[in-house]
């Protein structure tokens, strides 16, 4: 065989293959059935070259052309950068939005019972001496309080405060299925944080622990808050499911709330490296403002991107197509 020929003859039909190839998003249904036929033909002319002992490069181009061909034929799977973007960019935005009347009122419930809690403590002394002795509470708030952020390397104490923020999350995520369990957890953590306020305050300290509290507390508890919405909401579409059966009630808002983990991770993540990197170096103005900003710029990033993705009909869960089939119901 003439392979120079046969490239020369078959040449025009390859180009074409390639153009339909590109354009495989917007194609006609004559287009989409025309490339599915060079797509065949064109496999059939690289067999014939190789056993025609054509050169490695025309070999090789053919080839790189059929597998671009292939993946349009068969709608080979989407690169791992555009789920990532798109998770980040609708998908977890959207479930953040779909949820954001839970967790506003948990965070506003968690941060009254703080309030008391610390009230607790200042209106009532004796309620201070059950915590600890007055040496203990003296070693509380003029050493242990402050050295905690600086008495680690920042490395290792942002590692370690991510994980332990990350484990309380995933368990009033992962317990919110039972309902009580996730309450609990958050009722201790905000009495423990309203004890330490009390203390601090009672103590002329309260500049000091709003400034190495707020700078990462205000996101990292607004995750904490979502965790916690995120289980409750699984627990909830459990009791009352509305129109689906209760199975497809919590397999939809489940695939949600796991869907959520990941997210929830990279926020933490966030306030782990303001709590090492940023809160022991940098003066209290500064680290109060990053801690602000940061608040302000999850809230943009829900109400923007969230609002946008749900108004969508995104919500969370996998694509529709994925999905189990749901019978109709009446309205």
């Amino acid at each position: 065989m003439d392979v120079e020929a046969f490239v020369s003859v078959h040449q025009p039909q390859w180009d074409r293959l390639a153009y339909l190839t590109r354009r495989q998003r917007r194609l006609s249904g004559a287009e989409a059935e025309e490339l599915v036929v060079l797509y065949q033909r064109v496999g059939t002319h690289l067999a014939a070259l190789r056993a025609a002992g054509a050169d490695p490069v025309s070999i090789g181009r053919l080839s790189g052309l059929i597998a671009d061909a292939r993946g349009a034929v068969t709608g080979a799977q989407a690169p791992v950068w555009r789920d990532i973007s798109k998770y980040f960019l609708v998908s977890f935005p959207a479930a953040l939005y779909a949820s954001r009347r839970w967790w506003l009122t948990i965070g506003l419930l968690f941060y009254l019972v703080t309030a008391w809690a610390a009230w607790r403590v200042l209106a009532h002394p004796e309620v201070m001496d059950s915590i600890a002795t007055p040496g203990q509470i003296k070693q509380l708030v003029e050493h242990d309080f402050e050295s905690y952020y600086s008495e680690n390397p920042a490395q290792d104490f942002a590692l370690r405060v991510w994980i332990n923020n990350a484990t309380i999350s995933a368990a009033v995520l992962a317990l919110g299925i039972l309902l009580i369990p996730s309450v609990f957890i958050l009722w201790d953590n905000a009495l423990n944080l309203g004890l330490s306020a009390g203390l601090m305050i009672g103590h002329d300290k309260g500049g000091l622990f709003f400034g190495l509290i707020t700078p990462h507390g205000l996101l990292e508890l607004t995750a904490v808050f979502v965790a916690t919405a995120a289980g409750l909401r699984l627990g909830w579409s459990w009791v009352v499911p509305g129109p689906r059966t209760r199975m497809q009630s919590v397999a939809q808002t489940g695939r949600a709330t796991v869907g959520m983990a990941i997210g929830l991770a990279a926020v933490l993540l966030v306030t782990g490296l303001i709590e090492a990197f940023v809160t022991p170096f940098l003066p209290v103005a500064v680290r109060v403002t990053i801690g602000i900003l940061a608040e302000l710029a999850f809230f943009t990033y829900v109400w923007t991107l969230g609002r946008r993705a749900y108004r969508q009909g995104e919500y969370g869960d996998i694509d529709a197509a994925d999905r189990e089939a749901t019978a109709p119901v009446s309205a």
